[in-house]
């Protein structure tokens, strides 16, 4: 079986898509099964097995800025790869994303299954309901990444959704190479998340001031809100990390004494709570919806009320504290990530490719 990829959003900007879509490749890839990725990159491809169809351009999309290419160049990259590669199936990482899967989609030069991962609200299912419901009715089969996923995409583009909870390479971050390791000056609190409103990084930062002096906070990537966010909280408690390779990802999770996902709303999946999970650091995230599908609230992980200071703050000091309670879910945590295994996914998405072929 070929099997084309393709994502919408740049593979050179970190993002939970991308890492979806390069990480079922790989594990699909380990399996024997011949897929390429086609993807803006904004740079060289992250492996031998990426099309670059180009750069990419910011495009605010709930509450985000998505790193989309819907230039007339990147479509017809699209066209020609897909004519060039043959493939049997196309999987269309958000679909009606504009770019190269709505061009795909348009087309429908093979069978296409699309996967859904936006929860929260998208404009242009809103306000182009009749068109977007069209163009999904061309999909041959459907899927979301959470419930959330699924009911966003069934209220504005109706028909049916397979839901297949996001993926983690499980072993990569309970065990990874002994030479990647990081130490640590002190209880270190790790934030990974793009820098802007909705990932709640400035309430992260407003509950340093509630916290002890010889508490550090690792902030990781950037974002529209890094040169604001830096300038308001002028701290050398603060490391500002920028963009990492995922090496350094796995190592900082493992070595941080809590790893913190504040966000304030519009997530689909906490897929980043299974990779903190699955390196044994202790959790502490917003209490939403779509965190307690992948965390239960004092079993795996604390969940504190979204946008509080002080909660967070209490809830970061309990868990640095590493009580017996904390330790308890550490291990709990590592059994429930343990069940995401990409593995597991990589099937379930191969025996919907055979479905729809069939």
């Amino acid at each position: 079986m070929r099997v084309g990829m393709i994502c919408p959003y740049s593979l050179g900007v970190w993002g939970g898509v991308q890492a979806q879509v390069l990480g079922l490749a790989r594990q699909m890839r380990s399996a024997g099964v011949r897929v390429q990725v086609l993807a803006p990159c904004d740079g060289l491809p992250p492996e031998p097995w990426v099309t670059p169809l180009g750069n990419s351009m910011p495009y605010a999309q709930n509450g985000s800025i998505a790193p989309i290419a819907p230039d007339a160049a990147a479509q017809l990259r699209t066209l020609a790869a897909c004519w060039d590669e043959r493939f049997d199936v196309l999987h269309l990482h958000e679909p009606l994303a504009p770019g190269p899967t709505m061009t795909a989609l348009l087309v429908k030069p093979v069978p296409l299954v699309g996967t859904f991962h936006a929860a929260g609200s998208i404009a242009s299912y809103r306000w182009g309901r009749p068109v977007v419901r069209r163009m999904a009715g061309r999909l041959d089969l459907r899927v979301a990444v959470s419930a959330e996923a699924a009911g966003l995409a069934r209220h504005s583009l109706g028909g049916r959704y397979d839901i297949l909870f996001n993926g983690i390479d499980v072993e990569a971050f309970a065990s990874p190479p002994p030479e990647h390791e990081i130490e640590t000056d002190g209880p270190t609190v790790f934030f990974l998340g793009r820098h802007e409103p909705r990932k709640g990084l400035e309430v992260l930062l407003d509950s340093l001031s509630r916290l002890p002096p010889d508490i550090r906070i690792w902030v990781g990537s950037d974002g529209p809100d890094t040169e604001r966010l830096r300038s308001l909280h002028d701290d050398d408690r603060i490391e500002w990390l920028g963009r990492m390779p995922e090496h350094e990802k796995i190592a900082r999770l493992r070595a941080a004494d809590v790893f913190c996902v504040p966000a304030l709303g519009g997530e689909s999946f906490g897929i980043v709570l299974l990779e903190a999970m699955a390196a044994g650091t202790p959790v502490v995230a917003s209490d939403l919806e779509a965190f307690r599908l992948v965390a239960r609230d004092g079993r795996d992980a604390t969940l504190f009320p979204t946008g509080d200071a002080d909660a967070l703050a209490k809830a970061l000091l309990a868990a640095i504290d590493r009580s017996e309670q904390v330790e308890e879910r550490v291990a709990s945590g590592r059994e429930r990530a343990s069940g995401f295994g990409l593995d597991a996914l990589a099937e379930a998405y191969l025996a919907r490719y055979e479905r729809v072929l069939a």
